[in-house]
């Protein structure tokens, strides 16, 4: 998942969604507006019998649908994944149309080349978007199957998510809920990483769920943390503004008054929106340890080597 702002890799994902939403959204309006305009500029539709208007805007209705989900999609890319996947999929598949067509002779070969930058270059830009996110692990888990879900989690927490497999058995859709819920426990746009991890873990350790910190220092180093500085957080043995970070993440899972002094000092440091991104994490990392304690899961962080 996402955290911190985007970089260059994740911009280019979303121009390249956004490019393709603007064109087959115009593309889709001219031939909703002027059919018979639009099927005398392309010597190739032409070709293929006279133009039936009603036709004609049936499919622009069909583009014109698909630029304004891939619009949408590609103003938060990472979490609506799923919707440039949607936006996509009728492009792609006329796009499969056009390849059986030349391949049975339908039409030449000549009409094929001519059409595929238009046809097939905006599916294809759509999937190296979604490529480039997916091979980065930049997506929100809602929409991913759940066999391939439990597969990461298994590996960023082997032997200790068996919970998540729980749910994912149980009724009622509960994991594709949770899948929704967890891009909010380690959202952090203009906070560093180590200051949000450092909330994150102190917030863990007092749920007492050694495997549940572990789990949050997993993601620390997916973010860039250094191994040493975790392994001091995971001790409690840290200082300066990490120690306020932390102890800000402690005090809000303890429910402890001095969360507002802290978070007061945080705020005068660093601004109101990292006070906040801090103050979410940590209220809310704590769902996981709960969950485990629920359903009889839990182990204490004495029974847990706390390192990675």
């Amino acid at each position: 998942m996402l955290t911190g702002k985007p970089d260059w890799l994740d911009r280019l994902a979303q121009v390249l969604v956004l490019a393709v939403g603007l064109f087959v959204l115009l593309f889709g309006a001219f031939m909703i507006l002027w059919p018979l305009d639009w099927y005398t500029a392309l010597p190739t539709v032409v070709a293929t019998g006279p133009p039936n208007k009603h036709f004609i805007r049936d499919i622009g209705i069909a583009y014109a649908a698909c630029g304004i989900i891939l619009l949408y999609a590609s103003a938060n890319i990472h979490m609506r994944w799923l919707a440039a996947f949607t936006g996509s999929l009728w492009l792609a598949l006329h796009g499969v149309l056009h390849i059986y067509e030349v391949s049975v002779g339908i039409c030449t070969p000549e009409a094929f080349v001519a059409d595929a930058p238009g046809v097939l270059g905006p599916p294809l830009l759509v999937f190296v978007a979604l490529g480039i996110l997916f091979v980065r692990q930049r997506v929100a888990p809602a929409g991913i199957p759940d066999w391939a879900f439990l597969k990461v989690v298994d590996q960023m927490s082997p032997g200790e998510s068996e919970y998540m497999h729980e749910m994912a058995t149980a009724p009622g859709h509960v994991m594709e809920k949770l899948k929704h819920f967890m891009p909010v426990t380690n959202h952090r746009h203009q906070a560093s990483a180590e200051l949000l991890l450092a909330a994150r873990i102190g917030a863990t350790l007092v749920e007492d769920c050694g495997p549940c910190a572990v789990t949050a220092a997993q993601g620390g180093l997916m973010d860039g943390v250094d191994r040493e500085l975790i392994n001091q957080m995971l001790a409690g043995q840290v200082d300066g503004d990490i120690k306020t970070g932390f102890d800000f993440g402690q005090a809000i899972a303890s429910q402890s008054d001095h969360a507002f002094e802290l978070g007061d000092s945080l705020e005068e440091s660093f601004g109101r929106t990292v006070r906040l991104e801090l103050a979410v994490a940590a209220a809310t990392v704590r769902s996981y340890p709960g969950m485990k304690r629920g359903l009889g899961l839990t182990k204490a962080c004495s029974l847990t080597p706390l390192q990675v």
